[in-house]
């Protein structure tokens, strides 16, 4: 079967009965008509739209309030390649900026408004049941979504957020927490939004929380437990082995390195680097790629010989690059690693598919090759971008854009839209498709890592296509993921557009990171978080690169 051509257009077709939606229509009469007109008489007829459009509001400034809910409307009903097509072309691209801008804030209402009516200051919305479920406790998409409410100029459903911060967000409580996550998620949420919006509110629950995630350093090794008991104290590693993932314990430097410069307290960043010191000594590596798993005991790696950029292992290599930048690029051996890495890659994980070619990174097992890829590898593209940016090697921006595409064919060779948890590439002449996806990997969680990277490399080249593609994928999600009530649901089978399968969960990541990615994607303002003063941490928090002072 030849891949599904690529789509002009996805509409999302809102049902008035209520309950998931996942229809299209088409009207391609309009469009069919649109293109009979001669080039000056669209331009034209565009011309006077704006002059219209604009001199509506500046006539009548109550219209500019319900701008924003009127267009996202016409966004969601205006489901035609007429529309779509309108939005693109060159006449008004000031206003096809703001629609894409104005979609994100739209999705991103439609989502809060499913969290806040249904599951307000808990962890996790579940749309389609409208009901809610906890991790921790702690109103982690809340948090998380901070500073996305912030870029996105949502300063009411701010407001309302931090109001709950103020007033009922308590860190004494006795549950267990995942050290990685609570640091990605909450410790970095609250950093970012400190920094953003100068309220010292969120430095001191930031405070809060870092002292409370100590304990789990509290080990023979120096390595930390993967779980902390916050009210307690108390650390432990999971309960059936006494192993922390490598990506966990690698992955949460970024946000303690900044606790520690903001409270002038050296014992946070210390703690974290003292990991960074034992892995960059470890034997165990593979041309610069690292096991799976680390021994809080004695500190070793375990499970040697398996190397992949997926899940346990991905944010190591993103983290080394990143903490070299916010360091203010002066901590070599991060670098060296870093460096050392990428070569690694490019040596044992790369390969090209049948029969477009695609560069994709599959994984190593004991010397044996498997054409594996996760999602979260699409991270990938983005970080190398931003080394290029950085001053490292230009073959890294070569690289990165060659999994650009890779990455955007994991979503547009699937019938949704929407790419899966997990692909698997085609190394074998003849092949008729490169991506194939067995029954267990077809779900998607609205994941950011490709979104991320996208806007990467947006920034860095100015190239339309990937902001192109971003806007496809918004399209897919909007088509297939959201739900009419309120948010948006991960979904089982990426491969069944006619019933996609909703899984009831809305991932705290999708506000705090993949909604945040399409709207820095969609803007042209390279001072919307720029990147040469802020650098995101692994859940899409920027936070500031250090002054070269220090």
């Amino acid at each position: 079967m030849l891949p599904p051509s690529r789509r002009d257009f996805v509409s999302l077709t809102v049902s008035e009965s209520g309950g998931y939606t996942n229809g299209k229509q088409r009207r391609q009469s309009c469009w069919r008509k649109w293109k009979q007109l001669s080039r000056l008489q669209r331009s034209l007829i565009l011309f006077v739209l704006v002059l219209l459009l604009i001199g509506g509001i500046a006539t009548y400034p109550s219209l500019s309030a319900q701008w924003g809910e009127m267009y996202g409307s016409i966004l969601r009903h205006c489901g035609s390649t007429y529309c779509f097509k309108l939005f693109q072309t060159q006449h008004i691209s000031p206003l096809l900026v703001e629609s894409r801008l104005e979609a994100v804030r739209e999705a991103f209402r439609h989502a809060w408004k499913g969290y806040k009516d249904f599951a307000w200051g808990h962890d996790e919305l579940k749309p389609v049941s409208k009901s809610y479920s906890e991790w921790f406790g702690l109103g982690l998409t809340l948090i998380d979504a901070l500073d996305t409410m912030w870029i996105l100029d949502l300063k009411k459903e701010f407001e309302e957020a931090k109001q709950w911060v103020a007033t009922e967000l308590s860190f004494n409580k006795n549950v267990d927490v995942n050290l990685f996550e609570s640091t990605i998620r909450i410790l970095g949420g609250l950093l970012s939004t400190y920094h953003l919006t100068g309220d010292a509110l969120f430095l001191e629950k930031a405070k809060d929380i870092g002292s409370r995630l100590m304990p789990a350093f509290s080990t023979p090794s120096k390595i930390p437990y993967s779980d902390v008991n916050i009210g307690k104290g108390t650390a432990h590693p999971p309960r059936w082995t006494s192993d922390s993932t490598v990506a966990e314990v690698t992955s949460i430097q970024l946000e303690f390195r900044e606790l520690g410069r903001l409270t002038g307290d050296p014992k946070y960043q210390a703690a974290v680097m003292e990991v960074m010191q034992q892995v960059h000594k470890l034997e165990g590596k593979h041309d610069g790629l690292v096991p799976m798993f680390i021994n809080t005991n004695n500190g070793q790696f375990t499970h040697l010989g398996i190397y992949t950029l997926g899940a346990r292992a991905d944010s190591y290599y993103e983290y080394l690059l990143k903490q070299w930048i916010q360091g203010g690029k002066k901590e070599t051996e991060l670098l060296e690693d870093y460096l050392q890495a990428v070569e690694g890659i490019k040596k044992n994980l790369l390969k090209k598919s049948s029969p477009l070619g695609l560069t994709f990174v599959g994984e190593l097992s004991h010397g044996h090759f498997t054409p594996k890829m996760d999602h979260l590898v699409c991270f990938l593209p983005g970080t190398l971008a931003l080394g290029a940016h950085h001053g490292l090697a230009t073959e890294h921006m070569e690289l990165a854009q060659q999994l650009m595409e890779t990455c955007y064919q994991m979503y547009t060779q699937m019938e949704t839209g929407l790419a899966p948890e997990i692909a698997h590439f085609s190394m074998q002449t003849g092949s008729i498709q490169d991506v194939d996806v067995k029954l267990a990997d077809r779900h998607n969680l609205l994941r950011p890592e490709t979104v991320e990277s996208l806007f990467y490399l947006y920034r860095f080249t100015k190239d339309k296509k990937y902001q192109n593609w971003g806007w496809e994928i918004l399209q897919s999600f909007n088509t297939y993921t959201r739900v009419e009530t309120g948010g948006y649901t991960s979904i089982n089978n990426v491969r069944d557009p006619k019933y996609p399968s909703p899984r009831d969960k809305m991932e705290s990541f999708f506000l705090g990171e993949t909604l945040k990615y399409f709207y820095l994607l969609f803007s042209d303002d390279p001072n919307l978080i720029s990147l040469d003063k802020y650098v995101f941490n692994t859940e899409a928090h920027p936070l500031p690169i250090w002054p070269q002072a220090e």
